[in-house]
This record gives structure tokens, C-alpha cells and sequence, in this order.
């Protein structure tokens, strides 16, 4: 391997993290934060479960496009 190659690489690394942390933000942004389950109402307390669950798998459904553009 020479240098070029390891230089790549680790320019590729760093850029894979960077996106995915900008991804995750994103998602948590356009999801919000929420209150605390102590302060909500039953029908509050679902909706935020449901969010959260929403949220979970758009994370999951970027990660399977990110690989999928790999190939």
C-alpha cells in the first residue's frame, strides 16, 4: 500500500463518520427531543414511543442506502 492509498482511506473513514453523524443530528432535529415521559399524557407518552420508533428506522433505512451505494 503506498501512501496515497492510506492517505485515501483514512480521508474516507473520517468522511463515512462525518456524514453519519450529520445524518443521526438530522433526524434527531426533525424528530425533536420531546419531554420528559413524566410530564405527558398517556396519548403523549404513545406518540413519542411512536416517533421514536419512526426515528429508529429511518436511521436504518439510510445506513442499508448508504451501503447500497456503495455497491
Amino acid at each position: 500500500m503506498n501512501a496515497n492509498q492510506i492517505i485515501s482511506m483514512i480521508g474516507r473513514m473520517v468522511m463515512r463518520r462525518l456524514i453519519s453523524r450529520g445524518v443521526n443530528a438530522g433526524i434527531d432535529t426533525a424528530f425533536g427531543k420531546g419531554k420528559a415521559p413524566k410530564d405527558m399524557t398517556p396519548e403523549e407518552r404513545q406518540q413519542a414511543r411512536s416517533a421514536k420508533k419512526t426515528s429508529r428506522q429511518a436511521k436504518r433505512a439510510m445506513r442499508v442506502a448508504r451501503r447500497a451505494g456503495r455497491l
